[in-house]
């Protein structure tokens, strides 16, 4: 059996499943495992040189791009030990990875595939898109450092511990710009609602006072969903909760509100990207902006908030488009429900992307960047560039400094307002919204 070493790189401020759960089929298999994570652990020269086989948790883009870093440095000090990326992002840039960096690249399901590389049973460089699973175990989270290390939840004054588990993988829905579908095909798995459990029992049982259920989006399976928040609720009471659904699924299971009020959840991450109409239908999103205004007002009514992100970027994005972001915010009392990272991003267009279907693309569209694993674009309207990269700059200086959401808000209204040629805002009141619920890292893709 082989000694292997799962190395994550960033996964949302959250202890990370992703190396928690193949860990526990690569255990159950016979393997010597070990966890590092580079989010909040140094490098490990000794643990690195120990290791049979090394393979990198790569589940977002930012994870994908640090983890091509660091299997630059595994491959200087230790070029003949066999490689894996395995992940929602290992197809990405597999020109770039495949042969130099990595020997196998995994996607999907792919905790079998991952069992087999370590067993030996797979040697030769291959891509491996899984969308069926094996046996599902709870996630081996004592081989990872404690929830302390990581993001909290910060409510009523106080720092909760945070734990993340998933119910389901994939998802049923293909949005154009998501990494999801591209991998899932608009296909979703559910996992077993005694494993969901136990992890989480796990998790309070290590502090935990809050879960953030990390699916992409909670409700493709709402039975599932509800039978979990119940069980939840049953056995740890005082424990509350966060999930991400569409705004069409908050909308279409308005039903469902109050008992997920009354079993613990505080917030809700919705994907509403834009308040174009027009944009929202290039990407599939589904939702219309009057949409995402009805389900602010209906997670309200029942004591939820709504932490929408945001995808104020894209190639056809005007300045007034920002501005109406930035008005939706004012507008439903949302200043301390965002992230200020979130007025800042800038669509990825990754290999695979379903965007390269759409003809509105093509005008736009630029060569592949293999260093920032995305396709470039130019923008219809140029001067988004300038206040992209404006907004960008407010959010990292706010978050380095501490800055509180509101008083980064107000910078970031005031350079939106003077990019679209009006006066400088009216007063905005901020200081009553901060106490809203939220996680201490902020949400970066």
């Amino acid at each position: 059996m082989m000694r292997v070493l799962l190395i994550a790189t960033y996964e949302m401020g959250h202890q990370p499943v992703h190396l928690a759960s193949p860990a526990a089929a690569l255990r159950a298999a016979g393997h010597d495992v070990a966890c590092l994570d580079l989010s909040v652990q140094p490098w490990d020269d000794a643990t690195v040189a120990s290791a049979d086989a090394i393979a990198f948790s790569v589940p977002m883009h930012t994870a994908m791009r640090l983890a091509v870093r660091a299997a630059e440095r595994v491959r200087r000090a230790r070029p003949a030990v066999p490689v894996c990326f395995y992940g929602l992002y290992a197809p990405v840039g597999r020109n770039v990875t495949v042969g130099r960096l990595a020997d196998q690249l995994l996607a999907g399901e792919y905790e079998p595939a991952l069992v087999a590389w370590a067993g030996g049973l797979a040697r030769q460089p291959v891509v491996h898109l899984g969308r069926g699973r094996g046996a599902f175990r709870p996630p081996a989270r004592d081989l990872l450092p404690p929830l302390e290390h990581y993001a909290r939840l910060a409510v009523d004054g106080e720092r909760r511990l945070v734990g993340a588990v998933e119910a389901t993988h994939g998802c049923k829905h293909t949005c154009r710009h998501c990494p999801v579908p591209t991998v899932y095909g608009g296909t979703f798995r559910v996992v077993d609602e005694q494993v969901v459990a136990a992890d989480i029992d796990g998790l309070v049982a290590a502090g935990a006072r809050h879960i953030t259920f990390a699916d992409p989006d909670f409700l493709n399976g709402p039975a599932h969903a509800l039978r979990i928040v119940r069980r939840l609720h049953t056995r740890h009471p005082g424990v509350t909760f966060d999930c991400t659904v569409k705004v069409e699924h908050v909308l279409d299971r308005a039903e469902i509100w109050a008992q997920m009020a009354a079993a613990g959840c505080l917030f809700v991450v919705c994907a509403v990207e834009l308040l174009n109409d027009r944009i929202l239908a290039l990407l599939d999103k589904g939702h219309t902006a009057a949409e995402a205004a009805e389900a602010v007002h209906l997670l309200r009514r029942h004591g939820i908030e709504l932490r929408p992100s945001f995808l104020p970027f894209t190639p056809w994005t005007r300045v007034d488009d920002v501005g109406d972001i930035v008005d939706f915010v004012i507008a439903h009392d949302l200043i301390a429900n965002v992230d200020p990272v979130q007025y800042a991003i800038r669509l990825l267009v990754p290999e695979g992307s379903l965007l390269l279907d759409r003809p509105e693309l093509a005008p736009h569209l630029g060569p592949y960047d293999a260093e920032r694993l995305t396709y470039a674009w130019t923008p219809l309207d140029p001067a988004t560039d300038a206040l992209q990269a404006e907004l960008a700059a407010l959010a990292e200086a706010g978050a380095a400094s501490g800055e509180p959401a509101g008083a980064t808000f107000l910078k970031v209204h005031a350079a939106v307002r003077r990019a679209a040629g009006q006066p400088p805002p009216p007063a905005v009141a901020v200081g009553s919204t901060e106490g809203r619920p939220r996680l201490t890292e902020p949400w970066f893709c």
